[in-house]
């Protein structure tokens, strides 16, 4: 969790506030000695940032299992 201070919340609270909506990771305010945190209050879904990447693989995915690879890859390690 990200570490902050009053002054950079002041300076730069709408980016903040919109980094936490978008990532839901909270922000810890270090104000006296004594923390503050700033969390989104819903429940964030972290795998609706992914992008998807439907042609990732091409051809059959099943063909992965079967690779092989001995000729491709040298072993032999000093």
């Amino acid at each position: 969790m990200k570490s902050i201070t009053p002054t950079e919340l002041r300076g730069n609270i709408y980016k903040i506030l919109d980094d936490v909506l978008n990532t839901g990771i909270p922000i810890e305010i270090n104000k006296g000695g004594k923390k503050l945190k700033i969390v989104p209050a819903e429940k964030f879904n972290k795998l609706q940032n992914l992008v998807s990447r439907p042609n990732a693989i091409k051809g059959d995915s099943n063909d992965l299992v079967s690779i092989n690879w001995e000729k491709e890859v040298n072993l032999d390690l000093p």
